[in-house]
């Protein structure tokens, strides 16, 4: 949707032109009118963000923006967090100037005021770096990849590239503050860790931590862990805990469970109520499936497959094993082998004997993921392309979400990037994009019957209010999606993800101004305005929308990577 995707469609000239002087010299004013446009307004942060919260190194300012600050001795750059939550500003002063990039230092100690991990830089109303992760205190925190020099531009979030840094995350069992983004939010100090004694939390240790901090460590000598509930009652609702084994880390927010409701489900008193939670590495078999699957499919393994689970007991005895939230709940699973570009972090299915993908990153060590379900989770390499995007200008977009196992090719070689995508193959990449679990329970449009290839897809989206469908009560699945629908859904999935995307009415009055078709939009008008201040719409061209218009799968695929790399659910 971005003028740079219309201009890619059709060649600028073609050899013949190429022979004719005059049209040559067009051609390169043409070019040259452009370039303004084509542009892009960047900034990059490369240095290192310490342990103790220190911050070093240098932000360059590229395009327009690095025209924009030159000849300032000083600049001012606003801290966030990766929620969007603004923390400090920073006075940076100019170092050096060349090829059109402004260089500006950052004063010696300066010192962020933060309990997150994970920050970035902001330069006005949309400019910002990639995310920055703060050091691991860990001497086995992973090694530093450079992930801290990511770039974003136009307000695209928090930027793209910059999140491949091997020492991003630190290690699983460092008791440290979880900067998690996207679905759980952050959340005060981290206690002393606890240690489980044969597999079992003291109630009175964990009711005593919780009572001082909202994010508590439970070390697990093992898989598996039984969780008195009865600590848990008076706690603060937004507490969480990071229960590490020996095979990874489960973060459980207590917001994410109802005491009461679960302990009706097994006919026993909240007092009396246990709560399990697992997580084994597979073996023997059930290993060398997914192992299998994999290499079906043309990938490689980079970590073992893990089965995660939550289950409830109560007095009698009784469990139920509880298959989803109904919010993100992350963990963390380490790596066998350094991870590439295009690792993904999937799912297993073991009834269909599939991968899905799951949100999350990837450091040098580790996964960190967020889904709402339990289940089988790896790690793997996958490099698909198509036969049908060599050379088009969405090419890498398409192969990256296609080895993401996010998008899907209409054949296993032709991708046909250039179709109009219908509204059911859009929900399809919009499920799989954020982890959501198709539902079978219920039926949402009369024209969506049970049984069809995307009924549970839909219904999953529509329960999560991402889509709403007509006021007919139908949802047309097999009509093609417009810019406007695109727009709207992408903002109330990233909503949903935990992103926020506010615009008031005379934000909206003055984003939509821009553009001289703006009064093409039929309905979405706060939705479009909110997809461009994020970064997501960019425009068919310099001043057109064109939300009227239909959506290619091309220009869907970039959409959504946008918005997947502004909540952190992909590298």
């Amino acid at each position: 949707m971005s003028s740079e995707t219309k201009r890619s469609e059709k060649p600028l000239f073609t050899n013949k032109v190429l022979k004719k002087t005059s049209a040559f010299v067009l051609v390169l004013l043409l070019l040259s009118m452009l370039v303004p446009v084509l542009a892009s307004a960047a900034i990059v942060f490369n240095g290192n963000f310490a342990s103790d919260g220190i911050v070093s190194g240098q932000i360059k300012f590229d395009g327009s923006v690095g025209q924009t600050v030159y000849g300032q001795p000083q600049v001012s750059v606003g801290v966030y967090a990766a929620n969007g939550e603004h923390l400090q500003d920073v006075t940076v002063s100019f170092a050096s100037y060349a090829n059109g990039v402004s260089t500006y230092t950052i004063p010696n100690a300066t010192v962020i005021n933060s309990v997150y991990d994970v920050v970035y830089f902001k330069y006005g109303t949309s400019d910002v770096t990639g995310n920055i992760y703060r050091d691991s205190e860990s001497d086995d925190g992973g090694e530093d990849d450079g992930g801290n020099n990511g770039s974003g531009s136009g307000g695209s979030g928090n930027g793209g590239g910059g999140n491949t840094g091997g020492g991003s995350n630190g290690g699983s069992g460092n008791g440290g503050s979880d900067g998690g983004t996207g679905g759980p939010g952050q959340s005060g100090d981290v206690s002393d860790v606890i240690e489980a004694s044969n597999g079992t939390v003291d109630a009175d240790k964990l009711r005593a931590a919780l009572n001082k901090y909202t994010e508590v460590t439970i070390k697990v000598t093992g898989d598996k862990v039984a969780i008195p509930a009865s600590a848990l009652v008076d706690a603060n609702p937004k507490s969480i805990l990071n229960i590490v084994t020996d095979h990874g880390t489960y973060i459980l927010p207590l917001s994410a469970i109802d005491l009461t409701e679960l302990a009706d489900k097994v006919q026993t008193n909240v007092s009396d109520m246990k709560l399990h939670v697992a997580l084994y590495a597979l073996t023997g078999d059930k290993a060398a499936e997914v192992a299998d699957v994999i290499k079906k499919i043309g990938g490689k393994p980079l970590s073992d497959a893990f089965e995660m689970s939550f289950a409830i007991e109560g007095a009698s005895g009784a469990t139920m094993n509880i298959a989803n939230f109904d919010q993100y709940v992350k963990r963390k699973i380490p790596l066998k082998e350094r991870p590439v570009q295009t690792a993904t972090i999937a799912l297993y299915n073991p009834d269909t004997k599939q991968l899905h993908f799951v949100p999350g990153s990837i450091s040098s060590t580790e996964a960190a993921f967020w889904r709402t379900g339990n289940s089988i989770y790896t790690v793997l390499e996958l490099n698909k392309t198509f036969n049908d995007t060599a050379s088009h200008w969405a090419q890498s977009n398409i192969e990256q979400l296609a080895s993401k196992l996010i998008v899907e090719g209409m054949t296993d070689t032709t991708f046909e990037p250039d179709r109009n995508l219908t509204r059911a193959e859009f929900v399809a990449f919009t499920t799989r994009a954020f982890g959501l679990v198709d539902v079978t329970d219920g039926t949402y449009f009369s024209d969506v019957g049970r049984g069809s290839w995307y009924s549970g897809m839909i219904a999953a989206a529509a329960k999560a209010g991402i889509i709403n469908g007509y006021e007919d009560d139908m949802f047309r699945p097999d009509a093609p999606i417009t810019r406007e629908e695109l727009a709207a859904i992408v903002v109330r999935a990233y909503r949903y993800a935990g992103g926020t995307v506010n615009v008031t009415d005379t934000e909206q009055t003055n984003i939509l101004s821009r553009w001289s078709d703006a009064n093409e939009i039929v309905w979405g008008q706060k939705e479009v305005a909110g997809a461009i201040s994020a970064g997501f719409v960019q425009g068919m061209t310099n001043d057109t929308l064109e939300t009227y218009g239909f959506a290619t799968r091309a220009q869907t695929v970039t959409m959504l990577k946008r918005v997947l790399l502004s909540l952190n659910f992909m590298d």
